[in-house]
């Protein structure tokens, strides 16, 4: 048995894992953390991890970036180790999580799927057979409306696990809008759509002359992220420090 603190406990993905976890029996929150403090489950909820006393083996965190310096901080000075899911961090706050993995266990993705993980892994081969044959890179991501950052986390891990089977070669494209020019041999370009209730699409497409070479990741559920949060924390729990992802969890 586990004991999490849920830290966002009242957003979409806190609630999934929340009743996720209820339905498990080697998985327990012990203590939750939101802005909203209701209450809506057996655990206590507070507004702020500074106030938890409940004891932990790690912390998922499914929060927002403004919320992530706290929460490292806390895990850094009670040495609880955290799943970090969440997305959008400036370059500064993703220092900081390379400097709390000196200190404890972090595992950091930005996104929590199999099957997206999965996708990384298969890019890398990809990339350099078709990119390095002349094909251009296009990345194309899809959301629901009220996700704050784009592109989203997971496009740009696709993005540079291209870019490192390239040797980094890449620059990212956001905007073609501001100028009017040809686009570039070295160039992946990222757009993103936000509406609706979109739990996640991410599509690479590699263009070639007179072919194209797609390949794509649907999310249907939220589920899949919750049990990947999961998964994570049986594989954190006791870690020694250091900064992992989720290609860690899957070679086990």
């Amino acid at each position: 048995m586990i004991k999490v603190i849920m830290n966002g406990c009242n957003g979409q993905m806190g609630r999934v894992i929340s009743d996720l976890c209820a339905a498990e029996e080697d998985t327990t929150i012990v203590a939750g953390v939101d802005i909203n403090t209701e209450k809506n489950y057996d655990y206590p909820v507070y507004e702020a991890i500074t106030d938890c006393s409940e004891a932990a083996d790690v912390v998922i965190d499914f929060s927002t970036a403004s919320c992530v310096d706290g929460v490292i901080a806390h895990c850094v000075e009670n040495r609880i180790p955290l799943v970090l899911c969440t997305t959008g961090l400036s370059d500064d706050q993703e220092e900081v999580v390379r400097e709390a993995a000196r200190e404890v266990a972090v595992l950091q993705s930005a996104n929590m799927s199999l099957g997206i993980n999965t996708l990384i892994e298969l890019l890398k081969p990809a990339a350099r057979a078709l990119a390095g044959a002349g094909f251009d890179i296009e990345i194309l991501e899809k959301h629901h409306n009220r996700k704050l950052d784009a592109p989203s986390g997971t496009a740009l891990a696709l993005a540079d696990a291209v870019n490192e089977a390239m040797n980094d070669a890449y620059d990212y494209k956001f905007d073609r809008s501001s100028e009017r020019k040809q686009r570039g041999k070295y160039e992946i370009g990222i757009q993103s759509i936000r509406g609706g209730n979109i739990v996640g699409e991410h599509e690479v497409m590699f263009c070639g002359t007179d072919e194209i070479v797609s390949l794509k990741h649907v999310a249907n559920s939220r589920s899949i992220f919750a049990k990947g949060a999961i998964a994570a924390a049986h594989f954190l729990a006791g870690k020694p420090a250091g900064l992992y992802d989720m290609g860690d969890v899957i070679r086990g």
